[in-house]
């Protein structure tokens, strides 16, 4: 997974005001979740304001990765778990990170790419990607990238389910039945079909 640099500072106060000042000033608010707990076991989260520039290369990627989060000179592993928009300008409101182990899994969404031109394809069908990111559980450093399927088996009407794929050191999270990819019968493949 590839890592990024991002710097923050801690927040003292918290509010609809301060959160209101900081994003005047082209700040975002964020929270760190930490993986340290209370006396009562609960999360201890960390109040923090990071740049606006500092995010863009981090949201607007396609790509994911393992931020490392320089709070006031200490650096801290972590993900980004959550982002909230404006619901019209698009603008950044909120971010969620939240602080990662060496040996402790992780989950989070990995993108997935289909590799090989389909059987069904070349038979006239159309390769749909029903679900484009999968959750993926496992230790930050096996987490790939991408979540690379192969699809060059995969027949006319053929679909890949979640429970149909597995990789290395990583468990994926969703529901077993649901349908990743399809190969789709087209008009012409429908066309094709009845004059034989």
């Amino acid at each position: 997974m590839k890592s990024i640099d991002v710097k923050a500072t801690v927040r003292s106060n918290s509010g609809k005001k301060v959160s209101r000042d900081l994003r005047k000033a082209d700040a975002v608010p964020a929270v760190l979740y930490g993986a340290a707990k209370d006396e009562k076991g609960k999360v201890v989260a960390t109040s923090l304001a990071v740049t606006n520039d500092a995010l863009r290369k981090l949201v607007y990627t396609p790509d994911i990765f393992l931020v490392n989060l320089d709070i006031d000179g200490t650096v801290v592993k972590a993900i980004m778990k959550d982002i909230q928009f404006h619901p019209v300008t698009d603008r950044i409101l909120h971010v969620d990170f939240y602080q990662v182990e060496e040996n402790t899994p992780i989950v989070m969404e990995v993108p997935v790419a289909l590799n090989g031109l389909a059987e069904g394809v070349r038979a006239g069908g159309k390769l749909q990607l029903v679900i484009r990111k999968l959750k993926a559980k496992g230790l930050y450093s096996q987490i790939p990238e991408k979540l690379n399927i192969d699809v060059t088996s995969l027949g006319l009407g053929k679909t890949i389910k979640v429970g149909d794929l597995s990789f290395e050191g990583v468990e994926i999270m969703n529901a077993k039945e649901a349908v990743v990819c399809a190969v789709k019968l087209t008009r012409a493949a429908r066309g094709a079909a009845a004059a034989q």
